[in-house]
């Protein structure tokens, strides 16, 4: 037997239903406390966000050759630079030079003069350096031209030497090692 709620509570007596005087108000605390927004502090992770963003955005936009290759408006003179005879027997000695370079077979008996050797040779590399940007420093003159050439003539001349030093220690011990089989 369904009965109708209105009149079940108009029959009933309204004095349970008297609310107290703060009520309202603890209603109202209740409510905020449920209601409390969190403070999560995200200043952090929009400042990384930010720098991020605008390091990846500048590594793509910024052309790589500003990157790295820094501008250069001194212009450098070389043997090559001065005439086509002269680049000639530049690429012919810096040829020669990385030939005999990569035909070098070191050895652990060899290792010492090796190293005196490349030594030497890393020296004449820093005097050409040098004597190429006194070329461009300065004006060109035969003096330092001369000065080039013959540093590059030095190198192959202290290679082959190196070359034959490294065979002649090679040599005497096949030649032992055969007198002494027969």
């Amino acid at each position: 037997m369904p009965k109708d709620i209105r009149e079940v509570l108009k029959n009933e007596s309204t004095d349970f239903l008297k609310l107290s005087n703060n009520h309202r108000d603890r209603f109202e605390d209740r409510l905020q406390q449920l209601h409390k927004p969190k403070k999560n502090n995200y200043q952090f992770l929009k400042v990384a966000v930010t720098i991020v963003l605008l390091v990846s955005l500048g590594y793509f936009f910024i052309p790589k050759t500003a990157i790295e290759q820094p501008i250069n408006d001194v212009k450098t003179v070389n043997l090559g630079s001065i005439s086509p005879e002269m680049k000639q027997i530049e690429n012919y000695y810096l040829t020669a030079i990385n030939y005999e370079m990569a035909s070098i077979e070191p050895s652990p008996e060899s290792k010492a003069i090796l190293d005196k050797y490349l030594k030497k040779i890393a020296e004449l590399t820093k005097q050409y350096k040098q004597l190429s940007n006194d070329l461009t420093e300065k004006e060109i003159n035969e003096k330092t031209i001369n000065a080039l050439i013959t540093n590059l003539q030095l190198r192959l001349q202290l290679l082959l030497e190196l070359k034959d030093t490294i065979q002649e220690m090679k040599t005497p011990k096949t030649i032992k090692n055969e007198n002494t089989t027969i």
